[in-house]
C-alpha cells in the first residue's frame, strides 16, 4: 500500500525523533526494557510501519522480521487497500536505536483527533500485554520531546492513509471510552 509520505519525510522525521527522548535518561532502565522486550517474548507483538515507512528500512539489515499483512483482514480504515508491514526486532531489546519505526520513536504517546480534527498527543492506551510505568504513573515527559512528537504526528497525518489511520484509532478510542463510563 502506498502513502503519500516520501522516503525524505520519513527520513526527516526520524532525524528530528532522534534528537529527543521521552525523558532526561534511558526509560528501560525503570522497567527492564519492557515494550522491547515483550515483543521478543510474544511473537504477536510488533509494531506495523506506516504506509510507506518500509523504504527507510533495509530488509537486508536482518535486525527485524518482516510480515505482510493483507489490510482487509484486520481492523483497518476503510481507505487501507492491500498489503502493510508488520515487524518485530529480533534481537530486543539490543535493536538499532537510530533505526526504530515511528511508533516505537513517539512511544509512549499517540496521537489523537478530536471530533474537529484538532491532534493532541495522548498516553498510549492500546491493550498492551505489560506495564510501562510511564503510562501508569503518567510520567511528565521532557518538552522537547513532547514538541518534536506533535511536529513528527502535524507531518505524517498530511498523508490520508495516516490521516484515516489516526482518525479511526481515536473514534475507536472515544467509542470505547464511552463504553467505560
Amino acid at each position: 500500500m502506498k502513502g503519500r509520505t516520501r522516503k525524505r519525510t520519513y527520513r526527516a522525521v526520524y532525524r528530528l525523533l532522534d534528537r529527543v527522548s521521552p525523558v532526561p535518561f534511558d526509560c528501560g532502565a525503570i522497567c527492564g526494557s519492557v515494550c522491547c522486550t515483550a515483543a521478543y517474548d510474544d511473537e504477536s507483538l510488533g509494531i506495523m510501519l506506516l504506509p510507506g515507512e518500509e523504504k527507510v528500512h533495509d530488509r537486508s539489515g536482518g535486525w527485524l522480521s518482516w510480515e505482510s499483512l493483507i489490510t482487509n483482514e484486520y481492523e483497518f480504515p476503510e481507505s487501507w487497500k492491500g498489503r502493510i508491514w508488520f515487524v518485530r526486532c529480533k534481537a530486543p531489546p539490543h535493536c538499532p536505536r537510530n533505526l526504530r519505526p515511528i511508533q516505537c520513536r513517539t512511544f509512549p504517546l499517540t496521537p489523537h483527533l478530536d471530533e474537529d480534527g484538532e491532534l493532541s498527543l495522548i498516553f498510549n492506551d492500546f491493550d498492551l500485554p505489560y506495564v510501562c510505568p510511564m503510562i501508569e504513573d503518567e510520567t511528565e515527559l521532557d518538552e522537547r520531546f513532547v514538541r518534536a512528537t506533535m511536529t513528527a504526528w502535524k507531518h505524517l497525518i498530511r498523508d490520508p492513509l495516516i490521516y484515516d489511520l489516526v482518525w479511526k484509532e481515536s473514534r475507536d478510542r472515544d467509542a470505547l471510552n464511552m463504553d467505560c463510563r
